[in-house]
C-alpha cells in the first residue's frame, strides 16, 4: 500500500511537477474512504497481503498501471526503466559506443561501414572486418544474441575495449583498443541531388539532433545548385515535437502557424514560425505513406495548409495525440495523452479511435488494404464535413485523421511478390548479399570508384541470383510458378543493387538507386517538374 500511494503522491503532487506544469497544482489526493484512490489502495494491499502464493509488488503495481491505461486511448502507455531508455536513445542523437554498422552474417558481427571519424575508424577498423571477439570473450559461434553484443561494444565515454578482429586476406587475428566515444545516430537518411536542381532528403525520425541534421543537408544541396526539394517522409514515425516545428519553420513566413494543441484540461497552445527560414522560396513536394505518423504529419499539415508545397503519396497514419511524460522515482515513465495536435487549417490529425480497443485500432493498415484505400483512389470517400480549406489559395483538404495528400499514389501490391517476402523473411536475400560484398569487396570499390556510374552501369551478378534462388529451396522456399519468378527478379535485383551501393557507399546511394523505380518519387518529379 505504501508504494502505490507514494507513487500516485508523486504523480499529483503539485510541489513534485512545480516546474513541470502548474496545472498539476490543481490536483487533491481524495482519501475518503469510498473514493476509487482508497479503493485501489485497498485491493492492493489484500493481494500483497493475503493471496495464497506469494507476488511481485512492483509487477503488481506495473500491471495496475498498465490496465488503467489500456482502458484509454492507443498512445497513453507505461514504460519500464529499461525501456525509458531504450526508447530515448534514438531520439537523444547519439549514444556511446565504438561507432560501427554491422549486419551479423550467420553468428559473427560483420562491419558494414566504420562511423566517419569515430573511434573504430580511428584505430583502422574498415568494412568488412568480423569482430569475433570483446575484451576475450568470443561473440562469435557461441550463438550470442544481438542484443548482448551490443551490450559489450556500448559503454561509457572514454572506456576502452579490446577486439579480436579477422580480416579478409590476413591469416592472424588483429586486435585493436577502442575508446569508446559518443557516436551520432543520424535521423537524415539521404541527402542527394534527385535531377539537376532538384534536391532530395529523406528524414527517419525527428529527434535531438534532426534540425541540425537537416540543416546541413539543405546548405550541401544548395551548394551543388538545387533550387527546389523532395521532402521524404515515408515509414518516419515521429518523435520530438520541437523539431517537427523547427523543419517546418525552415520553409515558412513569419507568424505562419505550423500547429495548436488543445485539450481538455490543457489551453491551447499555437507553434507560429519565426521567419528565418533557410528555404522559403523553391518549390517543395512531400512524400508519404500510412507510416508517416505524429511529428511528420505536423510537418506535412503545415507545408500542406500554408499552401507552401505538394503532398504526394498516401493517407498518413493519423496519430495526433500529444503526450506528456510522467517520471515516475524508479525512472519508469507514464507517456499520457493531453491533447490533440491540429493543423493550421483546424485539422485534427488523430484518425478515429475506440477507447480500450487497441486490436482494432492496430489493425488499421490491414483495413485501409482490405477498403481498397491503398490501391484505388476511387476507394476513398469524404463527408462533406470533413472538408476544409488551406490557407492561402483556399484548395480543399480533408480532416478525419492523418492529411490526405494532394496527389494520390496507389500502392503497387504486385511488386514484392509472396516469394520474395518469405525469402527476405528468412534473411536469405541479406545474408547473401553480405556474403557477395565481403568476397567481392576489393574488386568493387576498385572497378566502381564513381557512384554515378555503378548506379548507371553496374548489373547484380546471374549467380547472386541463383544463390538466393538456391538457399531458398533448401529452406522450402520456392516460387509458386514460373510466372511468379519472373515477377519476382526485376524487384530483387533492384534490392541487391541498392544494398550493394549501401555497403560500398552510404544510405544515400541506397536510396538513390531504389528511388528510380519508386511510383511515390516519380510522382513527385512529374509534380515539382510542372
Amino acid at each position: 500500500m505504501k508504494k502505490i500511494l507514494l507513487i500516485i503522491v508523486l504523480v499529483f503532487s503539485p510541489s513534485h511537477f512545480l516546474t513541470f506544469s502548474p496545472l498539476f497544482a490543481q490536483f487533491r489526493i481524495n482519501n475518503s474512504s469510498d473514493s476509487p484512490m482508497r479503493k485501489l489502495q485497498y485491493a492492493e494491499m489484500a493481494i500483497s497481503n493475503l493471496y495464497v502464493d506469494s507476488v511481485d509488488e512492483q509487477k503488481l503495481v506495473e500491471d495496475a498501471i498498465r490496465g488503467m491505461l489500456d482502458k484509454l486511448d492507443p498512445h497513453s502507455t507505461y514504460s519500464t526503466p529499461k525501456e525509458v531508455k531504450d526508447l530515448n536513445e534514438p531520439l537523444n542523437g547519439n549514444f556511446e559506443g565504438i561507432g560501427v554498422q554491422f549486419n551479423m552474417l550467420q553468428d559473427t558481427l560483420m562491419v558494414i561501414q566504420p562511423v566517419t571519424n569515430g573511434p573504430s575508424e580511428k584505430v583502422g577498423i574498415i568494412a568488412g572486418d568480423r569482430i569475433v571477439s570483446v575484451n576475450d570473450t568470443a561473440i562469435a559461434g557461441v550463438n550470442m544474441s544481438k542484443e548482448e553484443i551490443m551490450k559489450r561494444l556500448r559503454g561509457p565515454k572514454g572506456t576502452k575495449v579490446n577486439l579480436g578482429i579477422i580480416r579478409t586476406g590476413i591469416k592472424d587475428k588483429l586486435f585493436f583498443t577502442v575508446v569508446r566515444d559518443k557516436i551520432p545516430m543520424k535521423s537524415v537518411d539521404a541527402t542527394y541531388m534527385i535531377r539537376p536542381g532538384i534536391g532530395y532528403i529523406r528524414i527517419g525520425n525527428f529527434g535531438a539532433q534532426t534540425h541540425e541534421e537537416f540543416v546541413e543537408s539543405l546548405e550541401k544541396l544548395r551548394n551543388e545548385g538545387m533550387k527546389d526539394l523532395i521532402l521524404d517522409l515515408q515509414e518516419n514515425g515521429g518523435g520530438y515535437l520541437k523539431a517537427a516545428v523547427d523543419i517546418a519553420d525552415e520553409f515558412l513566413r513569419q507568424g505562419d502557424l505550423i500547429v495548436y494543441t488543445e485539450g481538455r484540461s490543457t489551453q491551447r497552445s499555437e507553434y507560429h514560425a519565426h521567419g528565418n527560414g533557410r528555404f522559403t522560396t523553391g518549390k517543395v513536394v512531400v512524400l508519404v505513406d500510412g507510416y508517416t505518423a505524429s511529428a511528420s504529419e505536423i510537418v506535412t499539415g503545415a507545408i500542406q495548409d500554408q499552401d507552401r508545397g505538394l503532398v504526394v503519396g498516401r493517407r498518413t497514419f493519423g496519430k495526433g495525440l500529444v503526450q506528456r511524460p510522467i517520471d515516475l522515482p524508479d525512472g519508469s515513465m507514464i507517456r499520457l495523452t493531453v491533447s490533440h495536435y491540429y493543423t493550421p487549417s483546424g485539422r485534427c490529425i488523430q484518425k478515429p479511435y475506440t477507447k480500450g480497443e487497441g486490436k482494432d485500432y492496430a489493425m488499421d493498415m490491414v483495413n485501409r488494404l482490405k477498403s481498397g484505400e491503398l490501391t484505388n483512389v476511387d476507394s476513398i470517400h469524404f463527408a462533406d464535413s470533413l472538408k476544409f480549406e488551406t490557407l492561402r489559395e483556399h484548395r480543399t483538404v480533408y480532416g478525419g485523421g492523418g492529411i490526405m495528400p494532394d496527389y494520390y499514389v496507389p500502392l503497387d501490391t504486385t511488386i514484392y511478390t509472396r516469394f520474395h517476402r518469405e525469402l527476405a523473411a528468412k534473411s536469405i536475400v541479406i545474408q547473401s548479399n553480405l556474403r557477395y560484398v565481403d568476397k567481392n569487396r576489393k574488386n568493387l570499390k576498385k572497378r566502381w570508384e564513381s557512384f554515378a556510374d555503378f548506379k548507371q552501369n553496374f548489373e547484380v551478378p546471374q549467380s547472386l541470383v541463383d544463390e538466393i534462388i538456391a538457399e531458398g529451396k533448401k529452406q522450402k522456399i520456392e516460387p509458386l510458378d514460373e510466372a511468379e519468378l519472373e515477377k519476382t527478379l526485376p524487384y530483387l535485383r533492384l534490392q541487391l543493387k541498392a544494398l550493394i551501393a549501401r555497403d560500398l557507399w552510404d544510405m544515400s546511394e541506397y536510396f538513390s538507386v531504389f528511388n528510380e523505380s519508386s511510383e511515390i518519387v516519380k510522382k513527385a518529379l512529374e509534380v515539382i517538374s510542372q
